[in-house]
């Protein structure tokens, strides 16, 4: 009876709807289980997936990879820890310009979280959410888990959820906010390309770039190549790349798009939901009107805030792409979800960039 315990235990924490009969055995605390991915219902418990050593550490488990982007979307100033995981010997295709295809039983995770001072980002850390795009049969499912106070566990929040975060940033200023959990369906409002739920941030021109990993420094595309994560990618030289939106060594034209791409366009592009704006950011456009030079809003309304164009060259502040990002209001901002606050320093970047224009 003894040795059955960890067995019954482990069946009793399934998810509704899960089968029991693909266990044959429960889980070491370093692997990956894959069977919950894989179930009907997602789990009530993130601890379900053992897709970490050590939750509040943010250790993963054997299989599960960190990585990061170049420039990452804005939520809110949370810091965010990425992970990815496929299944053993079915590594995702290299695409060029779109996310990676993964295979069934993929899951990519991303951790929000805030440090109680900015100024010190390793310590005192608060786990606020960790999202879970996980990759079945039937497409991409989204789930978000909020962490419990004592960050032991995070439990599954599929109608969102308000938290109030506060933190010291940089400057030493106090700020305060009420944190934002989506709920399933705001989740679709980003992630559905055409008709087809997808992932936005692992694309190769946001992985391009070296990665500190515990085994030391090095290109992402190379890492994914050489662990079996990724197939078909060419050498990281000849892949596309985009610099960090920070970075005032790299070139303002580039930091600027490679900020709107990652930020606007899985909604202004060609197949996203804002197609009807005729706005579209992704990296590769090079239409100056389609990307906002000029150009003016289909619809004229609040959201414009009487402006004129998009983009109004060398004066950022009669645009109306910086009216809205510099807006909180629920029917001007933008983007719509996803933020409480204003991006000071993309916004910065944005009015630099738009000054210059010419």
């Amino acid at each position: 009876m003894r040795a059955l315990l960890p067995i019954i235990l482990y069946l009793l924490v399934l998810p509704f709807g899960a089968s029991s009969v693909a266990v044959a055995a429960p889980p070491s605390a370093t692997t990956v289980n894959e069977a919950a991915l894989l179930a009907a219902r997602p789990a009530r418990k993130l601890s379900t997936y053992n897709l970490f050593r050590d939750g509040k550490a943010q250790v993963p488990s054997d299989g599960v990879h960190p990585y990061d982007l170049a420039t990452p979307l804005f939520t809110d100033y949370a810091h965010k820890y990425r992970f990815m995981y496929v299944p053993e010997g079915q590594p995702a295709a290299y695409t060029e310009r779109e996310s990676f295809e993964f295979p069934v039983g993929s899951v990519l995770v991303k951790t929000f979280a805030y440090p109680a001072d900015f100024r010190e980002p390793d310590k005192d850390i608060r786990l606020v959410e960790t999202r879970l795009l996980i990759h079945q049969e039937k497409g991409w499912q989204a789930w978000a888990y909020v962490w419990n106070e004592d960050m032991t566990d995070a439990d599954l929040k599929v109608a969102g959820k308000t938290l109030p975060v506060s933190w010291i940033d940089e400057t030493g200023e106090a700020r305060a906010i009420q944190y934002v959990v989506p709920n399933r369906n705001q989740c679709k409002g980003c992630h559905v390309i055409g008709h087809t739920f997808s992932p936005i941030g692992p694309k190769a021109r946001n992985l391009n770039f070296s990665y500190e990993y515990d085994s030391g420094a090095e290109n992402q595309l190379a890492y994914w190549s050489a662990h079996g994560l990724l197939t078909g990618a060419p050498a990281p030289e000849e892949a596309p790349s985009v610099p960090r939106y920070d970075d005032p060594a790299a070139d303002l034209n580039a930091r600027a798009r490679a900020y709107l791409d990652v930020n606007c366009a899985h909604c202004h592009r060609a197949e996203g939901p804002g197609s009807t704006s005729g706005l579209f950011l992704t990296w590769w456009e090079t239409g100056k009107t389609a990307w906002g030079y000029k150009k003016r809003p289909v619809a004229a309304g609040r959201g414009s805030g009487g402006l004129m164009y998009d983009i109004e060259p060398g004066k950022a502040d009669q645009s109306i792409l910086v009216y809205r990002l510099n807006s909180t209001d629920p029917g001007v901002m933008m983007p719509e979800v996803g933020r409480t606050t204003v991006h000071e320093e993309g916004l910065a970047l944005l009015k630099d960039w738009i000054n210059g224009l010419e």
